[in-house]
């Protein structure tokens, strides 16, 4: 356990921040989850509904530094093949 009054507030923030990214990344597997269901359902409406949300999701995620931009692009870029598939 840290001593030093800094120390002690650093515990905590990295605390707080840990939660906060949590949640994010929590809501973007949410989005993500409902695009795959959307597109075995074969409904191709919804998989692009879904897509748009998990897309947004995932980019405010990536603004709020808890993706790098580089991991948000590939998780987007293959939840749009899977879309792009469901018509075809």
């Amino acid at each position: 356990m840290a001593n030093i009054k800094s120390a002690k507030k650093r515990i905590k923030v990295i605390a707080k921040k840990t939660l906060r990214n949590k949640m994010i990344k929590s809501g973007t597997k949410t989005a993500i989850k409902k695009v795959i269901s959307a597109v075995e359902s074969g409904v191709k409406e919804n998989a692009i509904s879904a897509y748009r949300n998990a897309a947004s999701a995932i980019d405010k995620a990536t603004t709020k530094g808890v993706y790098h931009k580089n991991t948000a692009a590939r998780r987007k870029s293959r939840l749009a093949k899977m879309v792009n598939k469901v018509g075809a």
